[in-house]
């Protein structure tokens, strides 16, 4: 790997990794709390809702948690039948009011069953998987595992066996798992390493990282995703998805740029 281009994705990795990313950022909303339960919660939902402009995204969010009184763990483990009318109007994108009741009552069983969410994510994990590709796959077992799961709520959670890059369920494990004094990532999950995260193939990732020769694979898959993790590691092998910031801020300032 170019040793220059090391230092380069080491100087944007500084730049955009900082309190100044949060606020235009998904992000932004488990920053909203010092609950490890409602930041791993609103995290979790931020992220399965965040496609489109990050705008959007954010004010989408902001509105379903207004919907569960901005407290989410209390309202997911102690909500009754009358506390979900409103997620009946919900709708973001494709994520419709069947889709936001799936994923309460699935939170609620996570919460009774496992405790946490990271509980749930890490129960199969092993801790010389060389990424999460098994835990994805699992997580996803067990989402549709229950006997309310409606089929077109699927699509919502990503795995590698179906070919997917899983790009929302990455950012979000990044989120909850790296840690470092720059203050974006919560570092909150322990049971995962940094070095078994996989980055997130966005659309603005992915086209600086082909141009870098960081991806050569032509589908955008899930093997993409690890090809341009596994060149990452080449940089830095125990941290590679810090340069997601990187990436993704160099194709936002080529956005902003070519966009004047």
């Amino acid at each position: 790997m170019n040793l220059n281009l090391q230092e380069f994705l080491e100087e944007k990795y500084e730049q955009f990794n900082c309190p100044g990313f949060i606020d235009d950022d998904p992000v932004s909303i488990p920053h909203l709390f010092s609950d490890s339960r409602d930041i791993e919660i609103s995290g979790f939902f931020a992220a399965i809702l965040a496609w489109g402009q990050r705008k959007t995204i954010i004010s989408k969010c902001r509105e379903l948690l207004q919907m569960m009184d901005d407290r989410p763990y209390e309202f997911i483990v102690n909500h009754g039948d009358n506390d979900l009318k409103p997620f009946l109007k919900f709708k973001h994108r494709t994520f419709n009011s069947t889709d936001a009741l799936y994923f309460i009552h699935f939170l609620r069983f996570i919460y009774r069953e496992y405790q946490t969410l990271e509980n749930a994510f890490v129960k199969t994990v092993e801790v010389n998987d060389p990424n999460t590709e098994n835990l994805l796959n699992l997580f996803r077992t067990l989402f549709i595992s229950l006997p309310e799961f409606p089929h077109r709520t699927g699509k919502h959670i990503a795995s590698p066996d179906k070919k997917s890059a899983c790009k929302r369920l990455n950012m979000f494990l990044r989120w909850m798992v790296r840690s470092d004094d720059k203050g974006v990532d919560f570092g909150i999950w322990k049971s995962i390493k940094p070095s078994q995260l996989v980055c997130p193939c966005d659309v603005h990732v992915e086209k600086v990282a082909r141009r870098f020769g960081l991806i050569t694979r032509k589908p955008t898959d899930w093997l993409t995703a690890v090809e341009l993790t596994e060149n990452l590691k080449k940089f830095d092998s125990e941290d590679p998805v810090k340069y997601d910031f990187a990436l993704f801020g160099i194709g936002l300032e080529e956005k902003v740029r070519f966009s004047i």
